[in-house]
């Protein structure tokens, strides 16, 4: 698939561009039987944020690309690599890792504004985030990015999804604004989508979403790759995901078996 110059000129301006029927639905037909062999068998990583009574209400897990097969295929055998090289204005795309979030119908816990490049062993400004519903999205239920906070020369403290600060900080970077009580302040995006829509975003815009008013879940598979001049940073604080195993070093290139490069 080719994307338009408009939508690249978006992504690179505003670091957040809405794309509309970019995925087929027999992906998304492959996606959500993926999430549910998942959630039968989760990860380590699970984290479940709100619950009622015994019903979880509001949770996600990542890294499982290598145990679900179609999250394997459809983060290295879509269009999304393509699609990925050239919002970035880059020739390889690396994978980063993949992160299901799931709001089921009446979780009222809003995910706080935060901004996951503060907390990625990624240095690098050619990165990119999909946000991938598998659900009708209202607009009241989007999640909300703030255009142009890519660029901001700020980099802020991780959030957890608690809604508190990790306990290992890293010095160097601020506590983030009270965006939620000013919005008026910020340009914010948000969109009304379908499944095939999907929302692309780089890894410092400031985001966060809301609670799920609507009558239906809201389940998101999140695809994160990397570019051309991304490489290895250990941050001084809490990092996430925590990748135990990597042997990497300060300014290596990610090309490795926990990021392989899906398109050159």
């Amino acid at each position: 698939m080719i994307i338009d110059q408009k939508s690249i000129d978006k992504y690179q301006m505003n670091g957040v561009v809405l794309l509309k029927n970019i995925i087929s639905l027999e992906w998304i037909e492959k996606l959500k039987k993926g999430i549910i062999e998942n959630f039968k068998n989760p990860s380590k990583y699970k984290c479940v944020y709100e619950k009622n009574e015994n019903n979880e209400l509001f949770y996600d897990d990542y890294c499982n690309w290598n145990r679900i097969n179609e999250y394997k295929d459809f983060l290295f055998n879509s269009n999304l690599p393509s699609i990925a090289s050239q919002l970035m204005l880059s020739k390889k795309v690396n994978l980063f890792h993949e992160h299901v979030l799931i709001k089921e119908k009446g979780s009222r816990k809003k995910t706080p504004w935060h901004q996951d490049q503060s907390y990625y062993c990624v240095n690098g400004k050619q990165n990119i985030s999909f946000w991938c519903p598998l659900d009708v999205i209202k607009k009241n239920t989007c999640p909300e990015y703030i255009s142009k906070s890519h660029k901001w020369t700020k980099q802020f403290l991780p959030t957890k999804f608690f809604g508190n600060s990790y306990e290992k900080l890293d010095s160097e970077f601020e506590k983030i604004p009270d965006i939620e009580n000013n919005k008026k302040d910020y340009t914010i995006e948000s969109y009304e989508l379908n499944p095939g829509d999907a929302i692309a975003f780089n890894f410092a815009t400031v985001h966060g979403a809301p609670e799920n008013n609507s009558d239906n879940k809201r389940r998101a598979f999140s695809a994160r790759y990397t570019g051309d001049d991304a490489t290895y940073i250990k941050r001084k604080g809490e990092m996430s995901p925590p990748f135990p195993n990597l042997k990497l070093k300060n300014g290596d290139i990610l090309d490795c078996e926990t990021f392989p490069v899906v398109l050159n």
